[in-house]
């Protein structure tokens, strides 16, 4: 019954559905869950439409039906073909904003931009250490789980880094990539580069506590 007036108020008077008054309270809305039919016959991984499935099963099959015109590289998707074709004609249709640099990927632009936001998604989850990339994490955790994956061909010795193994290698090869640009002595790693420079420059960045000492290199 409406207050004052003795007559009973109907609740189509309250929220009547009509073209000139709509009716004020939110019913939540369901998002319909997408039906996903098409079931791959080897991982049971299903996708909402059959085109989606006919690429992914490419990946046990090993198919790569798009062939480079230019080289003899092939791909499993046309996208994939695409991104690499800019590497013959030079094309990098991805620009910073930042620093102008351009890109093949748009990911690889992604990524990129870390470096000027010093933002670190990937995360570890075993200590506190942050990486601008997933590629750094992965390589991280190796050193929590014990994991060498990266195994020399001449002598078996593992790391868990690549770039260890690649540094590692030299010792093999007797290549020296790093050279004084003062009396062009070589050196395998750039960190032996730079102690060998102190000799030149005459820095002694290495203090003793005990007799105040300064050294050019730590023995």
């Amino acid at each position: 019954m409406a207050e004052g007036t003795g007559k009973s108020t109907d609740s189509s008077d309250i929220c009547e559905k009509s073209s000139s008054q709509k009716c004020n309270i939110l019913t939540p809305r369901r998002i319909p869950k997408v039906a996903k039919p098409h079931r791959c016959d080897i991982c049971d991984k299903t996708f909402s439409e059959n085109n989606l499935l006919i690429r992914h099963k490419r990946v046990h099959t090993g198919e790569k039906p798009y062939h480079c015109d230019i080289c003899d590289k092939s791909y499993s998707e046309g996208s994939h073909l695409t991104t690499h074709k800019r590497t013959h004609t030079g094309e990098k249709p991805y620009l910073c904003d930042i620093c102008g640099k351009t890109f093949y990927q748009k990911c690889d632009l992604t990524k990129h931009k870390y470096f000027h936001t010093g933002e670190k998604p990937f995360h570890c989850d075993v200590c506190d250490k942050s990486f601008s990339r997933k590629s750094h994490l992965t390589t991280h955790k190796n050193i929590h789980t014990g994991k060498k994956p990266y195994h020399c061909d001449v002598c078996g010795k593992s790391f868990s880094e690549g770039s260890t193994l690649t540094k590692h290698k030299r010792c093999h090869s007797g290549i020296k990539p790093f050279k004084c640009d003062i009396c062009g002595k070589s050196f395998s790693q750039v960190g032996s580069l730079n102690k060998h420079r102190l000799i030149h420059t005459g820095d002694n960045p290495y203090h003793c506590d005990t007799c105040n000492n300064s050294l050019s290199i730590v023995t």
